[in-house]
């Protein structure tokens, strides 16, 4: 499997194209702020064709470039319908600090070809199988993408990674996504982790949202909110997340 991806000048936000391998068709993942130029350098240098945008959740720093990736292209853009809102209106998941950054105001186009993401379904594109986990907490319509197998030439994993688990905000290394803006909840991010995470096996390879790959037997040993998660406490986070918008 082809994973390509970098992370936006702004907020650090990882977007990721996915393809079964070179000049093939791709998906595209979170493209976020001022990433068309580097998404159209990795389709161009792996002569890929997207044939559609998956959304890990509604926020800006993740839905951003979705007209000039998806729209101009006429593919579909894919998104949890508890994100749906999200899409039509991105100030509204936004803090108080980030909406003055943009003056209050955005000047702002959904994609004309929107599709709903289920939980618990499998989407088919560009011959990849996506297993859809709906993991609310960061936003009601955060989700995770599963697939079998793992990137081409991947080195220094042990044990060597059998499924891809692209996370968006709801694990990081070391992290999670945070809970306090509008839609957040800290009960139902550690409800996500105990449910969708923590089930998972260890040598499933993390691509998250912000930061760096890692893995679940890594973060199970490590990440102080899976520790929470596993006990079922929702009670102050051992050190407040801050990753995101």
């Amino acid at each position: 499997m082809l994973v390509a991806g970098f992370p936006s000048a702004a907020f650090g936000t990882n977007v990721y194209v996915l393809a079964p391998g070179p000049g093939e068709q791709c998906v595209v993942v979170d493209p976020g702020i001022e990433v068309s130029d580097g998404v159209d350098e990795i389709l161009r240098e792996h002569r890929l064709d997207p044939v559609a945008v998956l959304l890990t959740h509604g926020h800006l720093d993740h839905t951003f470039s979705v007209i000039p990736v998806a729209g101009r292209r006429g593919i579909p853009a894919y998104i949890h319908p508890g994100d749906r809102d999200l899409l039509r209106d991105p100030m509204a998941g936004l803090s108080a600090d980030t909406r003055a950054m943009f003056g209050g105001r955005l000047q702002w186009q959904e994609p004309d070809d929107v599709r709903p993401l289920g939980d618990g379904s499998v989407v088919e594109l560009a011959g990849l199988s996506f297993a859809v986990d709906h993991a609310p907490g960061h936003t009601p319509g955060s989700v995770m993408f599963r697939l079998v197998g793992a990137p081409d030439g991947l080195d220094g994993v042990d044990p060597a990674p059998t499924q891809t688990l692209v996370s968006g905000d709801v694990l990081f290394a070391g992290s999670i996504g945070r809970t306090d803006l509008p839609g957040g909840s800290t009960p139902q991010m550690m409800a996500s982790l105990a449910s969708c995470v923590l089930p998972l096996p260890d040598d499933v390879l993390v691509l998250p949202g912000h930061g760096g790959a890692t893995t679940i037997g890594r973060e199970r040993a490590t990440n102080p909110y899976l520790a929470q998660a596993r006990d079922l406490t929702v009670g102050s986070p051992v050190a407040a997340p801050t990753r995101g918008l």
